[in-house]
């Protein structure tokens, strides 16, 4: 499996409709505090936009819903990991990634097989507060010795002047989040991280195909 170098991280289905048309290829929708049935009209939004722009929807946390809308891939934080049925989500046919911060939580990451592995805060971050202290893009080497073929995801203060550290030091994936959302020109911010990560963009395909 594959992942686009590109991955954007936005919280709500209206960000997906302005943004993903615009040739983004790998999408995570991560929305905290909302009702039920509003998350689930907001996945249904973007799963239908994603598959009309060829993108890959990742839906963040909410592995139930997730299952309930048929949808492909669903990331988790090691403490949603804790209390998610791994059983269900494989028998599904989802695809995992989860977040990992220290050694303790890779190990627990790789236990649990997944498709994926998330490495942050690579830098800091304003996103939220975080009880780890940036790794680093040198980090992402150990990371990616330790999981071998498995793709890994680099997060956490990145913008398009760190796109080719992250990805030149073993990242299979730069994940984005403010550098996009409080930009004054989000469009243009876009264009310019699609550009930017075009050289690492060899498979031109939703991923999991």
């Amino acid at each position: 499996m594959k992942l686009d170098p590109f991955y954007l991280i936005v919280d709500s289905a209206d960000w997906i409709a302005r943004l993903v048309p615009l040739g983004v290829r790998l999408v995570q929708l991560r929305i905290k505090n909302k009702a039920p049935a509003q998350l689930r009209a907001e996945i249904r939004t973007a799963k239908a936009i994603c598959a009309l722009n060829d993108c890959q929807l990742i839906v963040n946390d909410y592995w139930q819903l997730a299952i309930e809308e048929a949808c492909a891939f669903v990331h988790l934080g090691q403490e949603d990991l804790e209390m998610a049925d791994l059983g269900a989500i494989r028998a599904a046919g989802l695809k995992l990634g989860l977040s990992t911060h220290d050694d303790a939580e890779l190990e627990t990451a790789k236990a649990a097989k997944p498709d994926y592995i998330a490495l942050g805060p690579i830098y800091p971050t304003i996103l939220k507060q975080m009880k780890w202290s940036p790794q680093g893009p040198e980090r992402l080497r150990t990371w990616k010795a330790h999981v071998g073929d498995l793709p890994l995801v680099a997060i956490g203060g990145l913008n398009v002047d760190r796109i080719e550290g992250v990805l030149s030091q073993g990242a299979d994936s730069a994940a984005v989040v403010t550098d996009i959302t409080l930009n004054p020109d989000p469009e243009a911010r876009t264009r310019q991280w699609l550009a930017a990560t075009a050289p690492w963009r060899t498979v031109e395909m939703p991923l999991g195909e």
